[in-house]
Parts: C-alpha cells; structure tokens; sequence
C-alpha cells in the first residue's frame, strides 16, 4: 500500500468525511498497478465505517475495488473461497448485521460477478434481506422508512438479483430453498402494501423452480484450481496436449467423435420439455405449501394461473 494511499485513507477515517476528488485520487493511487491489495482494501473498510454519509461516488468505488479483490484477487479467478467468504462477512458484520445499503449491494454483486460463491455467503445475504423485510430495520429500509412486514421496490429487485445470479444456488434458475423463502415471506406479508414488483417476484421465482430446466453447475473450487494448474503448466499442460493429441490427423478423428457425441448425447429439447412438465414430487411440494393455511390467497392463486398457462 502506498504511502499516498494510506494517508489519503487515514484522512477520510479521521473526520469523517470524504470528497469526490480524494474519491478520485484513491482510485487512482489504488489502481496504479492494475489492481487492490489486501492493504488497501483493509483501510478502504476503515473510511467505510467512520462515513458519516456514503456519496454515490464513494459507494461506486468501495463496491469495485472490494468485490474486485474478493473475486479475481487469487487463483482461480471468480472462485471465492470459504476463507475469503469469511473474511468478507466478517469485514462487514460487525453488530450482526449490515449497516448500510452499500455493504449489501456489496455482496450482491459479488455473487452476480462470480463463478462461485460459498454457501455461507449466499445464506447471509438472502437473509439479510428477508429479515429487513420481516422487521422494518436493516440496509434496504433506509431509515425505517416503510412498516415492518411489507416488502419494498428494492428488497424485490435485491431478491431477484441474487436468486437468478450466476452464483445462486442454481444458477439462472432457483433452487428449492430459494423458492421456500419466497413463500416465507409472502406468507409473512399477506396484505401489506408490498411493491407491484414482489408479486411479480414471487410468481416467476416459485414457477421457475416448478418448470425451469439447467443443467450448469460450475466446477469446484478444488477442480478449476487443478485446470488452472495443467492449462499454466510450463512444461505439458494444454499446450503439450494439443501438440501430442491433435495432429491435423487427429484433430478430424477428434471432432468427428465430438459429433458422435452430439448426436448420441441427450436431447436438450426433450430435457426443456421434461422440466417444464410439473413432477408429482413438484405437485407434492406445492400443494403443501398452499394447503399449510385455510384459504387460496392471491399470490397462490396468481402462481396457478401463471402455472397452467405456461403448461397450456
């Protein structure tokens, strides 16, 4: 960390206070070589949590240069250890939980930037938002502003985010747990003014667990450090492979195979059309969870009419 660096960071975290041009000048010293250190994004925690108010240009910044380090800080690149995962939470929990809007916009783009994210990771911010949502306190009220149990235009759009992330639980797609929050809460904000958007959430999120099909499941952590490995090796790797294996020779029996392949392989179309069919286990799911009260409310009641239209 440099010296203008550090300084300009004490500065702000002595008063408090943080103009747009050392903003600038942060940026500028940190991105010197490229990318953040560790260092540096320790003291840019430190101004963070002594800011009296957090401009747009600063939340701008604090958001890159974090989420920067966190997901291309360390081999394999967009893979976030459980370590790293830690460290972050810990960075940002420090009274149980998140204090401002910037720290969890911080996680969540975190886990739409990368390839992977610890669990632990994804529990914590979804349940951040959930519980703001429950309590009326917490990063997306602003304040307080609105009443407890209802659920705003932001804690929609943050919900969205992160259950359709590239790092969900299911990626481009949600996951039963995901999709079991979302009837929590809605079961929890019955007849509140909750934002036009939380229906709209709520019956696309639960209909695409019912009816979505994905197959993408990103390698481990483990695994893609090992490719990373064979593809930088300096002597073999890829590139002896390719040499040895793929002879002009070899390289048309190989993609004759991988034809082979694709023709051999299962039907995509008829794996979309099996998921979009709803499963007697997915039945099961589902009338258990509008059977758990006495009356058809109006979200179930939209969710089913989303659900036979789709299978019309």
């Amino acid at each position: 960390m440099s010296m203008h660096f550090r300084d300009l960071a004490h500065q702000a975290a002595a008063d408090g206070v943080i103009s747009a041009d050392e903003i600038l000048t942060l940026r500028q010293s940190g991105w010197a070589d490229g990318k953040m250190t560790p260092e540096e994004v320790d003291a840019l925690f430190a101004v963070n949590d002594v800011l009296a108010t957090a401009s747009p240009e600063w939340c701008g910044f604090f958001i890159e240069a974090v989420s920067e380090l966190v997901i291309n800080g360390m081999e394999p690149r967009g893979y976030v250890t459980d370590e790293q995962g830690r460290w972050l939470i810990n960075q940002l929990d420090r009274d149980g939980r998140l204090d401002s809007l910037t720290e969890l916009e911080l996680l969540v783009r975190v886990i739409e930037r990368a390839t992977n994210v610890p669990e632990a990771v994804k529990d914590y911010v979804l349940s951040q938002i959930e519980q703001a949502a429950l309590t009326g306190e917490g990063p997306t009220r602003d304040g307080g502003a609105l009443d407890k149990g209802s659920i705003s235009t932001a804690e929609a759009h943050l919900l969205r985010r992160v259950i359709f992330a590239q790092a969900g639980d299911r990626p481009a797609a949600v996951s039963e747990r995901e999709a079991e929050m979302l009837f929590r809460l809605k079961d929890a904000t019955l007849g509140a003014p909750n934002s036009a958007e939380w229906k709209r959430l709520f019956v696309q999120g639960v209909g695409n667990f019912m009816m979505a099909y994905s197959s993408y499941q990103p390698l481990s952590h483990q695994r893609a450090t090992e490719l990373e490995a064979f593809i930088n090796a300096p002597t073999g790797g890829i590139g002896k492979f390719l040499s040895s294996c793929l002879s002009p020779a070899r390289l048309g029996e190989g993609l004759g195979y991988l034809r082979q392949g694709e023709q051999a392989g299962p039907d995509l179309f008829a794996a979309l059309e099996a998921a979009e069919a709803v499963t007697t286990d997915e039945k099961a799911w589902l009338d258990g969870k509008i059977n758990a009260d006495t009356r058809l409310d109006e979200l179930e009641q939209a969710l089913l009419d989303f659900l036979a239209e789709e299978q019309a």
